[in-house]
């Protein structure tokens, strides 16, 4: 029998989300601040059956979590002892909920240890401001729970100031200017946000750099020579392939390299497509059409405009150049 697809519970708005999950009601309409020790423990004791719904939520979610467990968090395949705060993201599109619970009492457990804060913020606050199109120019709303971000005490006190003035502005009574204050402090601690997650990215690093074999650049780089050392003909890797072998988001690992590297997944495809290039048309005599169908290129005016924008000549006159220069 053809198993059901699992039934989503869509909320539109951030007074959808908490009467859903028997919260606060927000006192703007837009935004709201969850505490999320005061509202969680209100029910710790009866334990609403939502907790276990599988929700999409169509605004941004912005969660620092604390009392998580006593386990190491984990960050992709290593731990870290960033324990202090976990930071999520979620956009608009995107859902979140508790699962494999195996009792009411492990949930009881969950809420009780719980701390931190969750801001909602509806794209309609947004929309006029230049922060709604950069928004989602921030890799982190589309990194998986696994790759959330973890915060050392300092960087945690920080985001925690910004909620805290975001918390006494919604508070405040509304006027002229508390939108525009609003989306300033959104827009200020999504920064800082992108600052840790950069932190977080050269810490990876040098806490690999005494067991490299593990360290996701080495893997990426390993993978994708994999890919071109295959003999033949084959397709070139896409982002979201190299990305699924990696077991990573392709947003997550286009930041990662950019860290450390100074270019995306993209561009790293394109150097090592362009270097496997040179070496085929240096010690082959296949044509530039043969050369291309053999880098995985369907139609050879895209390998030829590619070279051209990375090398200054068109394949021809590179093979060329080289002969002469070797003559």
């Amino acid at each position: 029998m053809k198993a059901k697809p699992t039934p989503f519970t869509v909320l539109e708005t951030v007074t959808a989300y908490t009467r859903f999950y028997d919260l606060p009601a927000p006192l703007h309409p837009l935004l709201t601040v969850l505490d999320l020790q005061a509202t969680h423990q209100q029910s710790i004791d009866v334990i609403p059956p939502t907790v276990l719904t599988p929700v999409i939520q169509q605004f941004y979610l912005i969660s620092l979590k604390q009392g998580l467990g006593k386990a190491a968090i984990r960050y992709g395949h290593t731990s870290y002892d960033f324990n202090e705060g976990v930071l999520s993201f979620l956009a608009p599109g995107q859902g979140c909920w508790l699962a494999n619970a195996a009792s009411a009492e492990e949930l009881a457990e969950i809420f009780e240890s719980l701390k931190g804060w969750s801001l909602l913020v509806h794209p309609d606050l947004l929309a006029k401001y230049p922060l709604g199109q950069k928004i989602m120019r921030y890799g982190f709303f589309s990194y998986a729970t696994n790759e959330a971000l973890h915060l050392s005490a300092a960087e945690e006190a920080t985001l925690n100031q910004l909620i805290d003035t975001i918390r006494a502005e919604v508070e405040r009574p509304i006027d002229l200017f508390s939108q525009d204050v609003l989306v300033a402090q959104i827009d200020l601690l999504l920064t800082y946000a992108d600052r840790f997650y950069h932190r977080q990215f050269l810490t990876r690093r040098n806490a690999a750099s005494n067991r490299e074999p593990d360290s996701l650049l080495t893997r990426f780089e390993a993978r994708l020579a994999a890919y071109f050392a295959q003999p033949g003909d084959h397709s070139i890797p896409t982002v979201q392939q190299l990305a699924n072998d990696l077991n990573v988001s392709s947003a997550y690992l286009s930041d990662m390299l950019r860290t450390l590297t100074g270019q995306n997944t993209q561009q790293h495809i394109h150097q090592t497509l362009i270097e496997k290039a040179k070496r085929l048309l240096l010690v082959t005599s296949a044509s530039v059409n043969e050369t291309a169908y053999q880098l995985g290129f369907e139609y050879p005016q895209y390998f030829s405009r590619l070279f051209k924008k990375k090398t200054g000549m068109t394949p021809a006159e590179f093979r060329l150049s080289m002969q002469i220069a070797s003559s």
